[in-house]
């Protein structure tokens, strides 16, 4: 347990900070959406690539593979991701929305095992159902159509995306720079999905209040939380990392508590305990052979920095996991974004 014990609590700071998006959302809620996501990830890849360049790390050769995953996972775990979302909440609450995304836990329990060609491990599962259970009481069921629930699956595997891509990157290129690189590529696909759904009104300068909060966003939720994020899943594995998204809505929570935005109920407590106890149950015993031990760092990786803001973010999410600016014709629930989300 003690070798988890810190890429463990990396992952839970990255979750907890994506979950204090939600209060800092509310302010930027008139400003649009996909060009609010592009600002954000444009500020943490300027932050985290002025950091592996303060570190001098050795050049990275990317291969046209190494490429194309890093495309695609701008592509689906970034911007994908956030598109999916914005158009779900348009056809459904964001309680259903919530649901469906904070599933994550559950896939990434079964299929991350699976891209590393081992079985998907009993106790991890059953930890893992337990956890988006929690995250359901939190969240509710809520309700919307087909056609909403249709798109919050396709959030749902931009999150999940966000994570198993990462996953044969990160031992050449370390956390670092998976989170770096992605974020940078995805500002182009965001700002041209903006402007051909918002029109170049799209691209206004934001507010002096505006600018605080992506800047909280920027730093803290996307590039903290992506590093962190990234650093926990080369040293937890995809299935156990997968557990600390449940701890999204439980981040919400306790912002809300702090802040005084609104009062704490009985299914808040119990799903915050319901996610705590799975993730417990995850992290005993043994871990998976490809975690059971931080990997060691190839020349062109980078070492873990410490859970802080920058001088590095996580992780998202957070797809992700960090949660995304709510359009102001739809409010959108912490809880519906676990990870960039990415």
């Amino acid at each position: 347990m003690s070798s988890s014990a810190a890429p463990a609590a990396g992952a839970a700071a990255a979750m907890l900070l994506v979950g204090t998006s939600t209060a800092v959302s509310a302010t930027i809620a008139d400003y649009p959406v996909l060009s609010g996501q592009a600002l954000r990830y444009a500020l943490a890849a300027a932050i985290l690539l002025a950091v592996v360049r303060h570190r001098r790390l050795p050049r990275a050769g990317l291969t046209l593979r190494d490429v194309l995953l890093l495309a695609a996972l701008a592509a689906t775990g970034l911007a994908g991701f956030n598109l999916f979302l914005v158009e779900a909440t348009r056809h459904a609450s964001p309680a259903m929305i919530g649901t469906v995304v904070g599933a994550i836990p559950i896939v990434m329990a079964l299929v991350g095992p699976l891209t590393q060609r081992r079985r998907p491990a009993p106790r991890i599962v059953a930890a893992a159902a337990v956890v988006t259970l929690g995250a359901v009481v939190s969240a509710g069921l809520g309700g919307g159509s087909l056609h909403g629930v249709l798109l919050s699956l396709g959030a749902l595997a931009g999150e999940v995306a966000f994570s198993l891509l990462a996953l044969p990157l990160l031992p050449k290129l370390g956390p670092l720079r998976v989170a770096a690189y992605p974020a940078a590529l995805s500002v182009p696909m965001l700002l041209a999905a903006s402007i051909a759904m918002d029109g170049t009104g799209a691209l206004r300068l934001p507010t002096g209040g505006e600018t605080a909060a992506f800047g909280y966003l920027g730093a803290l939720v996307t590039a903290t939380a992506f590093f962190l994020w990234y650093d926990a899943l080369r040293r937890l594995g995809a299935d156990r990392a997968g557990l600390f998204a449940g701890l999204v809505p439980v981040g919400a929570l306790l912002t809300t508590a702090a802040l005084g935005l609104g009062a704490v109920g009985p299914a808040d407590l119990a799903g915050a305990l319901l996610v705590a106890a799975g993730v417990a149950l995850g992290l005993r015993g043994p871990a998976s052979p490809s975690s059971a031990s931080p990997l060691p760092a190839s020349p062109s990786s980078e070492t873990p920095l410490p859970a802080s803001p920058l001088p590095r973010s996580t992780p998202s999410a957070a797809s992700p996991l960090p949660a995304p600016p709510r359009p102001a014709r739809s409010p959108l629930h912490a809880a519906a974004a676990p990870i960039e989300a990415a």
